[in-house]
């Protein structure tokens, strides 16, 4: 009864952080909106969310009752990060458009329609949820390796203005939160993703406290890095859950609009 209580508290805080990291990227949306152009942004980080949030409902669904609380958040992903497709989709250029459709459709519906084809008719039972189990670990290891990218750049730069603390602190939470509701319920695949992203998350903090306050030396601006992978930025958020990123993300936070002010310094550097 006491791990019951203890996984249901989990999941619903892992619910409502999750559901924060989803809402992340709303100020850059109103930017496109009032903007009518998506200008330098990208759409892949979405329809990886999409992606993600999509498998980790069809994994709950093998689930006896125990993924219900997966189910919830992911759903409500599925829809956000779909709303932010379509207002990418009717605000981006004819090439930005076309290359989303293609991914999309690539992603999205072959992809995942071969993944459930697969599942349905060379899975049964246990072995169907180990399958699929392990098709969502990798796919959230790899999103969690994005932010590496970034911290990259922290550390040549010596400057934090590309990783905002609030963001990697709720994206930790969520690693953490997600990874003791996994523990709770004794379920390895959705805690195992988990322990990646909360260690990347606190990773991240400590390089935001070293470098926070760090006076670097003046240098030419040939010295400063020309581009930042938008791409790095939003995937973070993607599997912070057992859906994601935004990721991540990849997000961009909560408190305002981050993710606006980072692709604005990304597309000033590249201007330069």
């Amino acid at each position: 009864m006491a791990l019951n209580v203890l996984a249901f508290t989990f999941g619903i805080l892992g619910n409502i952080i999750s559901f924060i990291v989803f809402l992340a990227p709303v100020p850059t949306f109103v930017r496109v909106c009032k903007k009518k152009s998506t200008e330098g942004f990208q759409s892949l980080p979405y329809v990886s969310a999409l992606f993600s949030a999509m498998l980790w409902i069809y994994y709950a669904m093998q689930k006896d009752g125990s993924g219900f609380l997966l189910i919830t958040i992911n759903s409500v992903g599925c829809f956000i990060e779909t709303i932010y497709i379509i207002l990418f989709i009717t605000y981006a250029n004819k090439k930005a458009r076309i290359s989303t459709l293609k991914v999309l459709g690539l992603l999205n519906f072959l992809g995942f329609a071969a993944i459930i084809l697969v599942c349905e008719l060379l899975t049964k039972g246990s072995n169907r949820e180990k399958v699929l189990g392990g098709i969502c670990v990798g796919f959230s290891v790899c999103v969690f390796a994005a932010p590496l990218s970034i911290m990259r750049v922290v550390i040549r730069t010596k400057s934090v203005e590309f990783m905002p603390f609030s963001l990697s602190l709720f994206l930790t939470l969520s690693a953490i939160t997600w990874l003791f509701y996994g523990l709770a319920i004794k379920d390895f695949y959705v805690a195992l993703p988990n322990i990646m992203g909360a260690f990347l998350g606190a990773v991240q903090m400590i390089l935001y406290v070293i470098y926070k306050y760090y006076k670097a030396p003046k240098t030419d601006d040939t010295e400063k890095p020309k581009t930042v992978s938008d791409h790095s930025i939003d995937m973070v958020k993607l599997a912070s859950t057992p859906a994601s990123g935004d990721l991540t993300a990849y997000p961009q936070t909560h408190g305002g609009d981050l993710e606006g002010q980072m692709e604005k310094k990304v597309a000033n550097q590249i201007q330069t």
